[in-house]
């Protein structure tokens, strides 16, 4: 099976691990993953990333001339993608720009003119409903009347693109045929991993004494991740007979309000900060939690039916501790839900003590906490890590129609 991936994610290498395990899952996968030759990940004012050609095996890197370096909307390749679809010939075309993509009505056109005969598949995490204006309306309409399949980071997006869900609010984009929800990026199995031994010289440049409870969070510090929420949660076993702290890993404008909040709380002495540390670090941390928190809560503006706002699109530090084999704790915001199913505990955004009495638990029933812990991490290893999305991603191309 050969198989065209495109998008500007994978411009970083560590993205790329999902379709090399994917070229490998047989000897007849052919992988090429086409990037931007310059992009510039952050915006105008960053430094310009070049992309290199790769060669590993059936797993090729391929740099491709591009129009607008920032945008991925409007990202189009320029006459050396031609070149590529001439040679290649690829069964299927993933372009992992969105539903709204120049870049995907390209590749469709391009499909056509060629007489490829591809599957032409797109990927996005959008999960907010939203109305479009001409000339993005008609181009969304081409591309979606010309997909053969839909990969979505989340059911929400699926609802969205596809006809009205019955009891749903939104939805009737238009779509009606195969799709496939699942993360665009894995968990590397190999980095996040349970830590067998404890680790008292972390924990003690933490000021975290033996026995102490650690209730953890790890991404950025702002408000729609539900931080004051925790807070609030917390503040009620102040007084719990358990030790316990608060450690935070990540960095964020909210830092300051959460630790005033906790001050005021008299929780203020519980907070452990860890900022600024590269992300091969992050396990380490995590492991050493007795449980991550994830608290997001959905905008106010998103219940307006505009497309301002958001939503939890994933969770993807939700897989990372699962797969440390540390029980987590999620709202029921966007995508936490489907993600937890039953391998952990749910609560409803914004609703401290539904939160606390989750918390409560894990503090006060051990046998409970290694229960979810084991069930995270067998949940983890048989669907998010990258291996295990690429069976998921072959699965679905035979299902619309491609022979290995």
């Amino acid at each position: 099976m050969r198989v065209l991936v495109l998008s500007h994610t994978y411009i970083v290498d560590l993205n790329r691990e999902k379709l090399r395990a994917l070229a490998q899952l047989s000897p007849e996968m052919d992988v090429v993953v086409g990037v931007p030759r310059r992009w510039r990940p952050g915006g105008v004012q960053n430094r310009v990333v070049v992309s290199e050609p790769l060669q590993q095996g059936n797993f090729r890197v391929q740099p491709l001339s591009n129009l607008s370096q920032n945008n991925q909307g409007l990202l189009t390749f320029g006459p050396d993608l031609v070149q590529l679809l001439r040679t290649f010939r690829p069964q299927i075309i993933q372009v992992e720009q969105g539903a709204k993509a120049l870049a995907y009505a390209q590749t469709i056109t391009l499909n056509r003119l060629l007489g490829l005969k591809a599957k032409n598949v797109f990927f996005t995490w959008w999960n907010l409903p939203y109305r479009l204006k001409f000339p993005i309306s008609a181009l969304e309409a081409y591309n979606l009347r010309n997909t053969h399949g839909l990969v979505v980071g989340n059911q929400d997006g699926a609802d969205i693109l596809r006809d009205r869900p019955p009891g749903r609010a939104f939805g009737q984009r238009g779509y009606n045929g195969p799709y496939q929800v699942m993360p665009q990026l894995g968990v590397d199995e190999t980095i996040f991993q349970p830590q067998p031994q404890p680790q008292p010289q972390l924990a003690e440049s933490l000021a975290i004494p033996n026995d102490t409870f650690v209730v953890g969070y790890c991404g950025r510090f702002v408000e729609e991740k539900g931080l004051l929420t925790l807070c609030d949660a917390l503040a009620t076993l102040r007084a719990h007979p358990q030790p316990w702290v608060w450690l935070l890993v990540g960095r964020g404008d909210l830092r300051d309000t959460i630790q005033a909040r906790a001050e005021a709380a008299g929780i203020g002495d519980r907070l452990r900060w860890v900022t600024d540390i590269p992300h091969d670090q992050v396990p380490r941390y995590i492991n050493l939690m007795h449980s991550l928190v994830l608290p997001s809560e959905t905008t106010d503006r998103f219940k307006t039916l505009t497309s301002s706002g958001w939503k939890e699109q994933f969770g993807h530090v939700l897989i990372e501790a699962m797969a440390c084999a540390v029980p987590v704790i999620g709202s029921d915001s966007g995508e936490i839900p489907h993600v937890i199913d039953q391998a952990g505990l749910v609560f409803p955004e914004g609703n401290a003590p539904a939160l606390a009495n989750h918390l409560r638990l894990l503090i006060e029933h051990p046998t409970r906490r290694q229960e979810l812990a084991e069930a995270g991490y067998h949940r983890a290893m048989s669907r998010y890590t990258n291996r295990a999305l690429a069976k998921q991603l072959l699965a679905f191309y035979e299902e619309i129609g491609v022979e290995k």
